[in-house]
């Protein structure tokens, strides 16, 4: 199974402005006391980003006690000053967590409304951008686009006086601060916020509307990032051969690219040729998608995601399938080294990894090694990451050619619970659905 880039790129355009947005002096907010009760009050007094978390991960312990702490709380989200920041902030994740959106977002408004308040560009980043994930990550692209939209207009500026500082890392890799005499808080978000909702809108299934905004991005500044960008536009609208014309544009532009230093193209290059090996696979330009990773894979041969998606694709194409098994298990032990290196690694996570697992009981059904095949693929659906529909379909694969056709249809039919809003996940599941109509009979 081909594994994601490991950087979420949807992100990408809003998390690096966390390293570069300024800072204003002076400015101050004072959290009003009100009674609150027990269950809340400790959850008021957090301070600091490793208290938070541990408070999260206690709280998410115990989902009942969570669920009344977070009904208890959202009385208190009428009026902002009763919650702090921090406590509000994590209350809406642990409602996020368990997909209780309608408690999240009043409590992620607490936050919002306190970060216009403080001016805090990194904290409208952070409440703003966590309550766009949470619609995302849950398939409501419309109510994600609506919180962009509304950070997309939010006016910051109060008229007060104030000395603008914003941090600029100058050719020396040193970060200076500079005066900024345009203050808007919001404004160092709107980059960033754009990209994200281009992609709550293209998942809407309005593509056009989505490729206009991003036309609109590069008439303002015509950079590779947006042109990317519009990219993934593309593929998402199934138009592979646009993709691949525009990243292979994107490709060249980095390279010519001399604002940034040789690592920081050198990720960039990995990145979008990465992405480009995935369109090609999408456009069944195998070949294509086989070069890119091979390249990929002598220029970090210790990588395991690349060694797997390489081998998986070869097995999957029938191609080399005795290279793509070595390819394969070598991906496995890359990664048990790269577990024993890792000193904090949860014993929980201490197993190999499923996609991979995956990878290698596929190129051993495609060798007709069909017991030894069908091993490999159930220890792959012990990882709970694993739990997708094309391993399923794998699996059920396998079971057919070994004559276990009712195990095959059970398979198929758990698959179709795993599957995302994605178009490969989407033909996976209409082909899934033709095999079950034809072995259920």
């Amino acid at each position: 199974m081909v594994g994601n880039w490991k950087r979420a790129l949807r992100r990408q355009g809003l998390l690096a402005l966390a390293c570069c947005i300024g800072f204003a002096a002076p400015a101050s907010a004072q959290t009003k006391t009100a009674p609150l009760p027990a269950d809340i009050a400790p959850y008021n007094k957090l301070t600091g980003g490793e208290p938070m978390e541990a408070a999260l991960k206690v709280l998410l312990a115990d989902k009942d006690k969570a669920k009344k702490v977070i009904s208890e709380a959202i009385p208190f989200t009428k009026d902002p000053g009763t919650l702090s920041y921090n406590g509000a902030y994590v209350l809406a994740l642990a409602a996020t967590d368990m997909k209780d959106l309608k408690a999240a977002e009043p409590l992620f408004r607490v936050c919002m409304a306190q970060a216009v308040k403080l001016q805090s560009s990194r904290k409208l980043l952070q409440s703003y951008g966590a309550l766009i994930d949470a619609y995302f990550d849950n398939k409501k692209f419309d109510e994600s686009a609506r919180i962009c939209k509304e950070l997309l207009e939010l006016k910051t500026d109060d008229g007060k006086e104030r000395v603008v500082l914003t941090a600029v890392t100058n050719r020396f890799g040193d970060i200076d601060f500079v005066e900024d005499d345009a203050f808007d808080t919001a404004k160092r978000l709107r980059p960033g916020v754009h990209r994200l909702l281009v992609q709550a809108v293209a998942k809407q299934g309005k593509y056009d509307q989505a490729i206009k905004i991003v036309d609109n991005l590069i008439k303002v500044q015509d950079h590779w990032m947006e042109r990317q960008l519009k990219g993934w536009v593309y593929r998402e609208a199934g138009k592979f051969d646009e993709a691949i014309k525009t990243y292979e544009d994107v490709l060249e532009r980095v390279q010519k690219d001399r604002e940034i230093d040789a690592e920081e193209r050198e990720h960039y290059l990995e990145r979008y040729q990465y992405l480009l090996s995935s369109v090609y696979v999408d456009a069944k330009q195998i070949d294509k998608a086989v070069g890119v990773l091979q390249k990929l894979v002598e220029k970090k041969p210790e990588d395991p995601g690349y060694a797997n998606d390489l081998g998986y694709i070869m097995a999957d194409n029938d191609m080399k399938l005795e290279e793509s098994e070595k390819l394969v298990r070598k991906a496995i032990e890359l990664d048990r080294k790269r577990r024993k290196l890792n000193s904090k690694l949860d014993p929980e996570d201490d197993h190999d990894n499923g996609a991979y697992l995956d990878s290698l009981g596929w190129t051993l059904f495609k060798q007709k090694r069909y017991k030894e095949a069908k091993e490999v693929m159930l220890d792959a659906l012990k990882d709970k990451n694993a739990q997708h529909i094309e391993i399923f379909d794998h699996l059920a694969d396998i079971l057919i050619a070994l004559d276990e056709r009712q195990a095959a249809v059970d398979a198929w039919k758990k698959g179709l619970e795993f599957v995302n809003d994605t178009r490969r996940d989407q033909e996976r599941k209409a082909a899934v659905e033709k095999k079950l109509q034809m072995y259920s009979k």
